[in-house]
């Protein structure tokens, strides 16, 4: 342990020395790019769009990290969670190794906005998966935005947004036909996946299809294997691409996202030895846009887009436990758990409408309407035997049950925003200034919902059990929000510029917040119809430098939450159905709690001879709860990352890296402490093979190769502690045609 705290130092003291946030590897390549000479990057040069209009980085004053398609391609890449979370500020949750999620400075998905191709993914559970429902192979880039946008984005933008774009077609001169097949294979889980992606257009439309499929045994880690980490999943897609008229741009798409069988080792929302899987998850995703450019010289875009996203999970669980309960006659009452199976439907649909203008060379003007309606149907099934045995130990009598329920009732969340921002770029370019703000309107509807709707007994219906209650009453609620921004961007010396954001946010309290109920036993998890809007006050201030040789950039921020949502002691008052009231134990959602993070990042690159590069970066997060004096659950600790990159474009390139993080001791009542560890891992990609029209380039790599056993503090959260997996070697193939 004392050398891996000295590998830690070491990797923080060069952090120190070096201070960065946009990589070697920021650069976006399209999809006609089969090879990228790293020597080639300039900040100036990368485009963002997740500030809803495209624009270069060096331009933005907002903090962010990019990871593109190459990416992907050179790293064993299992989800789209794995590569994300090596950025500065940047962690990854896990809850095994299909679902997982991302944890953005100390707050994780349900204070952030996850978009993909920039409509919204729904989906708030106590188990992370949103980024797992995405195809990898189809990424082009993410983008991820650290810090509040809710002027933008509306309700939950609190922590960031992570924007995944997909890969798409392009108008061209001539006719063209293109493909792609991409095959990989990792030996840690055995796993497998194949990709197909064929595109052809011309000057005025195109069209591009794709489909994969992959397949994962169990992971196998230093300690073992994790059971119940395997996986099934297949990917569709189309997009469609049309110019009607001159400046007129219609596009389609549809994605089409499923998996099988995908095991959950654990979860918050389970007990710590029941076993879960995903008999069925899936997303599927209709989108169109119009888009009508260079309307006037002075208004230069307007557009109208709107989506359908439709998430599944059927879920079976295994709780794996068993009650026995003495009787008052002397008889024993056994009950027996054998299969839970909650099941959801989240509906996600919107629109927007957005309009751009250029009043002058030095003034950009974005404004728009944003509407979005999010419904949720959920139903939960409990199989459970009851036995009873005598007092001499026979059998007196068993009883098969099933309990149907609907854990959250039928609701909506529907929210309709305005949102403007304006940019000013002063003094000759090197003052750009962005001022927003937004105003929402929130409507929230439920149905009357109980914690029982049924119940079968050998067989017999009960439709009215008795003690039946009322969760949560037929209610309608809204809420009026606002939020607010202001960037600069200061250029006090050649390619150095200091950065600066200030932000207010929001985020209304989702459907789960405000309607869950989980049965323990003892006391019930209960949501709360009456919750406020969190609000969120951040600050972010960098420095940031790039040169021909040399990109690097450091910021520091503070978040402050008030009227943060927690799970609070309380008593739930509830009505039974035959009239009745009473009270039971319980943890209710509530507007109790203050929560303050702070932390720094740094990142960068260097090249330090002809084709040698390295990368370096740095992150810590403290998160605190001010109202209880105490850690915030779920901040990752300190981390940080050294690699060296030799690139020859007329061989290809080889990456070592070093991944390390601290031990994390700082944490929240109920939470576990993870020691620190360091991994290395090794990746090599071969230059493009040409054969004509066509083209080969291979990729391969080892994961974790001293076989270090260490612990993801994020992955913790199910009280249950579950090794990251061991040394992996990789191999990936991509033909293009």
């Amino acid at each position: 342990m004392k050398n891996k705290n000295k590998w830690i130092a070491a990797l923080a003291a060069l952090s120190f020395i070096f201070v960065g946030n946009v990589s070697a590897q920021s650069v976006q390549p399209s999809e006609k790019d089969m090879y990228l000479a790293l020597d080639t990057i300039k900040l100036e040069d990368v485009v963002v769009s997740s500030l809803k209009i495209d624009k270069k980085l060096a331009q933005t004053p907002a903090n962010l990290s990019i990871v593109n398609s190459l990416d992907y391609k050179r790293n064993s890449s299992f989800t789209t969670a794995d590569i994300l979370s090596k950025e500065p500020g940047i962690a990854m949750s896990s809850d095994g190794m299909w679902s997982k999620g991302l944890n953005v400075r100390g707050l994780g998905e349900d204070r952030m906005v996850t978009l993909i191709d920039g409509n919204r993914v729904e989906t708030a559970t106590d188990l992370t998966a949103s980024l797992s429902m995405i195809d990898v192979n189809d990424i082009e880039r993410v983008e991820v935005i650290k810090g509040a946008q809710s002027v933008l984005y509306g309700s939950g933008a609190m922590g960031g947004i992570v924007n995944v774009i997909t890969k798409d077609g392009y108008f061209a001169d001539k006719a063209y036909v293109h493909g792609s097949l991409l095959g990989g294979y990792n030996t840690v889980n055995n796993s497998h996946s194949e990709y197909l992606s064929v595109m052809t257009g011309a000057k005025r439309w195109y069209l591009k299809l794709n489909a994969s499929y992959a397949q994962a045994d169990d992971v196998m880690t230093p300690e073992g294997l994790l059971e119940n980490s395997s996986f099934k999943s297949n990917n569709l897609s189309a997009k469609l691409g049309i110019k009607p008229f001159k400046n007129h741009v219609f596009k389609f798409q549809f994605q089409r996202n499923w998996s099988n069988d995908v095991g959950i080792p654990g979860g918050a929302a389970f007990a710590p030895k029941a076993t879960a899987d995903y008999k069925d998850i899936g997303r599927m995703l209709f989108d169109a846009s119009y888009e009508i450019r260079n309307i006037t010289d002075k208004f230069t875009s307007l557009k109208l887009s709107a989506y359908s996203q439709e998430i599944v999970r059927n879920v079976e669980m295994r709780p794996n436990s068993q009650t026995v309960e003495t009787m008052p006659n002397g008889s024993t009452k056994i009950t027996t758990p054998q299969l839970v199976t909650p099941n959801g439907i989240h509906k996600t649909k919107g629109a927007q409408l957005q309009g751009v203008w250029d009043f002058s060379d030095n003034n950009t003007l974005i404004a728009g309407i944003d509407v979005w309606r999010r419904d949720v149907e959920t139903t939960r099934t409990k199989y459970v035997n009851v036995t009873v045995l005598k007092p001499n130990g026979d059998t007196a009598m068993v009883n098969h049950v099933e309990r149907h329920e609907t854990p959250i009732p039928n609701s909506s969340f529907t929210s309709a925003g305005v949102f403007v921002q304006d940019e000013m770029r002063l003094l000759n370019d090197k003052l750009i200034l962005n001022i927003g703000g937004r105003l929402d309107g929130i409507i929230v509807e439920n149905e009357e919902c109980h914690d029982v709707d049924y119940i079968i007994q050998n067989g017999n219906v009960n439709n009215n059990p008795a003690g039946q209650r009322i969760t949560f009453e037929a209610n309608k609620t809204t809420d009026i929000t606002w939020s607010a921004n202001a960037g600069a961007i200061y250029e006090i010396a050649k390619n150095t510029d200091v950065v600066l954001n200030l932000a207010r946010s929001y985020r209304a309290p989702s459907l789960e917040e405000r309607f869950k109920y989980i049965d323990l036993g003892a006391y019930v998890q209960l949501g709360n119809q009456d919750l406020k809007p969190e609000d969120g006050y951040f600050a972010d201030l960098g420095l940031r430098y790039w040169g021909d040789r040399l990109q690097v950039e450091g910021s520091a921020f503070v978040n402050r939450i008030t009227n943060m949502i927690v799970d609070a002691p309380g008593e739930f008052i509830y009505n039974t159905t035959d009239g009745t009231t009473d009270t039971l134990p319980a943890l209710i959602a509530s507007n109790v709690s203050k929560a303050l993070l702070y932390g720094f990042e740094v990142d960068g690159s260097w090249m330090f001879a002809r084709n040698f590069f390295a990368d370096f970066s740095g992150s810590y997060t403290v998160g605190r709860d001010t109202e209880n004096d105490t850690y915030l659950p779920l901040i990752p600790p300190f981390s940080a990352r050294l690699g060296v990159t030799y690139n020859n474009p007329k061989y290809g390139a080889a990456s070592l890296s070093l991944l390390a993080a601290s031990k994390q001791e700082k944490i929240a009542d109920g939470e576990i402490p993870t020691d620190g560890y360091c991994r290395l891992d090794f990746s090599i990609n071969s230059k493009v093979f040409s054969f004509g029209r066509c083209g080969l380039q291979l990729f391969g790599g080892v994961d974790n190769i001293t076989n270090t056993a260490y612990v993801n503090h994020l992955s913790t959260n199910r009280g249950d502690i579950r090794f990251e997996p061991g040394r992996n070697f990789y191999i990936r193939a991509n033909f293009t045609f």
